[in-house]
């Protein structure tokens, strides 16, 4: 019996929405069988950094701040630099999430950045694989993926408003891009260990 996969949700939030997002991704994992670790990337210490370098996917998470992914995770990204030059985190599957106050918000430069840093450590990216909702006349702000965003999940939210206002849809749409990680993250490891021991 294969073991689960383990996933790692490596992310910055800086008032507490993109936490809300970060939780989402854990349920949706777990429900689909993975172990799910939950690692805040404002302090790196080397607990930390093995959760990372032993899990086979990690999603990456933070706010949109000004036109890409917040400060706190690029000093994080920054800091993945020696794991780059030996290509530590090669072949691991990966993906990402963001949330901004603006509905278009530049999210998606958060989520391609993520994809690029994924890229450069020679990762498997993850989409979310999911149509757009809410883009024809008869569907609804409800829907999943009803920001239309494919390189991850993406969450939109008033400045204004609290954490636990984050919209229903948006939670829904992290969930099911954390069962999405861990259901292909599973076959990636089946397959892998087939080709293994042929």
């Amino acid at each position: 019996m294969h073991k689960p996969p383990r996933i790692a949700v490596a992310y910055h939030s800086g008032r507490g929405h993109t936490e809300v997002l970060a939780q989402a991704v854990r349920t949706g994992a777990q429900a689909a069988g993975a172990e799910t670790t939950m690692v805040i990337v404002d302090a790196m210490d080397d607990a930390k950094w093995e959760i990372l370098d032993t899990a086979d996917a990690i999603v990456f998470g933070a706010p949109t701040y000004m036109g890409s992914a917040s400060g706190k995770f690029h000093a994080f990204a920054e800091s993945t630099n020696k794991r780059w030059a030996r290509q530590a985190w090669k072949d691991k599957l990966g993906s990402g999430f963001t949330i901004s106050a603006c509905k278009a918000g530049d999210k998606d430069s958060s989520l391609g950045y993520f994809a690029t840093l994924g890229a450069q450590h020679g990762m498997i990216w993850v989409s979310l694989g999911l149509l757009p909702g809410w883009h024809l006349s008869h569907e609804s702000e409800n829907d999943l993926n009803r920001l239309g965003y494919f390189n991850g999940a993406a969450a939109t939210l008033p400045g204004d408003l609290p954490p636990d206002a984050v919209h229903k849809a948006d939670i829904a749409t992290a969930e099911h891009l954390g069962r999405r990680v861990a259901e292909q993250t599973a076959a990636f490891l089946t397959g892998r260990a087939a080709l293994t021991h042929r």
